[in-house]
């Protein structure tokens, strides 16, 4: 006969402090599964892609991109000339240390040699040392003149050592001062050089993303730019020719006692047309040389390394940056402009070029290109300066 005894519930075993963590740990994470599915249900919809940047934008940030890198190129120029000059300081001291030294040893040296000939003599006092080895008064005063003398030098040595140990201690001094303030422009140098190449890094990784047809759209919008700054530069040369005719006439009006009423011309310093002609002649010798920054010739250049080398061929020193270039002759309108002159752009004097004339200069535009020729109207003109 079937058996109708009820089936005997199984009680659980009690869970153990690993069973605890496992079971602890299996729930936990269905738990977040399960949150996450409810979330991945609930969550609104990916946000889409940003939309890509027109080929005018890409334009924008890559010559933005440019002038910052030549504004920081302009404070690499400045921290290496600093450090340059720093160097030849440190140098310069070092040298000054080891002469010193020298001096101070030689000092040292002087006083060994009495304190040696005093060990020898047993420090005996000089009065009873010549009554003692001597029989004639006139040796005993000899001797006494003698160790007077002797004793002068002596006194004369110990403060010799004592000043070059003055001496030697300030110059130490100094040589650690410009060692330290080397170091701190050696920093500065390091950090202008990353920030350059950073700059330069990410402009060349917008064109490089860019697609053959883009590309291609980019030249075009270059052309155009390009033909629009040669328009504005002829105009600016046929202006350039009209002023300087008017100039010509009001000074022979002048000349010939005439009272014209036009006013008179801004005065400018007079061009020296051979130096000029030397700095044009080098510029020229240089078309088609890369633009490399921080490079002052002879195989590339930036772009104040190469007015600098242009006019340093007529015999006239200029700074090495932009902002100190600006400063190095007398400041002319571009109305006046004359071959020769330096035509300084953008708010932040970033970038400079040699102007040789009919709206046209010479200059090193940016990495990736070559000294080339070109109007001073495709940028915005901060001023202009002749270096004589």
């Amino acid at each position: 006969m079937a058996s109708h005894r009820k089936p005997r519930s199984r009680i659980p075993a009690p869970l153990t402090g690993h069973s605890r963590r496992t079971a602890v740990g299996f729930t936990t994470a269905a738990l977040a599964s399960v949150t996450l599915l409810s979330q991945s249900a609930n969550a609104a919809p990916t946000d889409p892609k940003p939309a890509a940047q027109s080929i005018e934008q890409v334009k924008e940030k890559v010559d933005t991109l440019y002038h910052q890198a030549e504004t920081a190129t302009q404070r690499y120029n400045a921290a290496k000339e600093r450090t340059d000059q720093q160097r030849a300081k440190v140098d310069k001291l070092l040298d000054s240390v080891a002469q010193r030294t020298e001096k101070l040893n030689e000092a040292r040296r002087m006083l060994g040699n009495y304190a040696a000939a005093q060990y020898r003599d047993g420090g005996m006092a000089r009065s009873a040392a010549t009554l003692l080895f001597s029989n004639d008064p006139q040796d005993v005063f000899d001797q006494s003149h003698l160790m007077d003398r002797m004793t002068g030098r002596q006194k004369q040595a110990v403060d010799d050592f004592q000043k070059q140990r003055v001496k030697a201690a300030k110059e130490r001094g100094k040589a650690s001062e410009s060692l330290a303030s080397l170091t701190a422009s050696q920093k500065q140098l390091k950090v202008q050089k990353k920030t350059v190449q950073d700059k330069l890094t990410e402009a060349r990784r917008l064109l490089a993303n860019l697609t053959a047809k883009e590309k291609a759209r980019l030249a075009a919008i270059e052309k155009k730019k390009a033909e629009e700054a040669r328009r504005k530069a002829a105009e600016l040369a046929e202006k350039q020719r009209q002023e300087a005719a008017a100039r010509k006439k009001q000074q022979e009006q002048q000349n010939a006692g005439g009272s014209g009423s036009t006013a008179p011309s801004t005065p400018s310093a007079p061009v020296n047309s051979s130096k000029a002609a030397q700095a044009i002649a080098f510029a020229k010798a240089q078309l088609g040389k890369p633009y490399v920054w921080g490079a002052t010739g002879p195989s590339s250049f930036d772009c104040s390394g190469l007015t600098q080398a242009a006019w340093k061929s007529a015999g006239i020193s200029l700074p090495r940056t932009t902002w100190d270039q600006v400063k190095a002759g007398t400041r002319v309108s571009t109305s006046q402009l004359q071959p020769g002159d330096l035509v300084f752009f953008y708010d932040d004097i970033s970038h400079v070029g040699l102007y040789i004339g009919d709206g046209m200069m010479i200059h090193a535009p940016k990495p990736g290109d070559v000294v080339k020729k070109a109007p001073i109207t495709e940028m915005p003109i901060y001023g202009s300066v002749r270096p004589l």
